[in-house]
């Protein structure tokens, strides 16, 4: 049986962060999600490339249709099908791949396509990405951000790579409309030590963080 939730945009813009889940097993899987249910982190990425990843896309799906579970490290159609066979409720690119970006758009799931040049960040938003994820941001830092809201600034970007407590805040105040977070978020140490507790504790100081100076962003 096929399963596709909705994507909430109303849960994803409460939090504005994409938690992407990679190379973790399905039992840490298993102990992370509710606790991110719990503090507010209501948007997953399953990248592609994680083993068992269909699977735990598919699983999460059926255990958690109050999150947003998706697709990310989506490079070929190929891997978009097999994703949305298994449940994806929006997908994620590294890369800028026009024929995925178009079919998400035709048959309405949120995309965010991966770019970093001017010319490519504007081709994915007039193909009619859900937004832009800016990748790998930290090389260029919020400056850059900055820099193209001048000529760019009707586009709704997403920073992805490097994004940590630290540089957040000022990458929302480039101009960001939201983030993704991987290890940053989920603590290797924590995970290592089965601390699930602290971990957390780790993910509502981000969510308390983000909501307190993303609280004016408008979709």
């Amino acid at each position: 049986m096929k399963i596709r939730n909705q994507f909430s945009w109303q849960s994803f813009q409460a939090t504005p962060v994409i938690g992407i889940i990679r190379n973790l097993s399905s039992e840490i899987i298993e102990k992370i999600a509710p606790l991110c249910q719990k503090a507010g982190l209501a948007t997953l990425e399953i990248t592609m490339n994680t083993d068992d990843a269909l699977q735990i896309i598919k699983s999460l799906s059926l255990q958690y249709p109050g999150l947003n579970i998706g697709a990310g490290t989506v490079l070929e159609m190929v891997d978009l099908k097999h994703a949305l066979d298994a449940g994806a409720s929006f997908i994620v690119t590294p890369v800028f791949n026009e024929e995925v970006i178009t079919y998400c758009v035709r048959n309405e799931i949120p995309v965010f396509p991966g770019a970093l040049t001017p010319t490519e960040i504007y081709k994915a938003w007039k193909l009619g990405a859900s937004a832009v994820k800016v990748f790998p941001a930290s090389q260029f830092g919020p400056s850059y951000l900055k820099e193209l809201q001048g000529p760019l600034g009707q586009i709704k970007l997403l920073p992805t790579g490097g994004i940590s407590l630290e540089n957040i805040e000022p990458f929302f105040k480039a101009g960001a409309k939201g983030v993704g977070m991987g290890s940053t978020l989920f603590n290797k140490n924590f995970l290592l030590e089965r601390d699930f507790e602290r971990l957390y504790l780790h993910f509502e100081d981000v969510v308390s963080r983000v909501r307190s100076f993303s609280n004016t962003t408008e979709w």
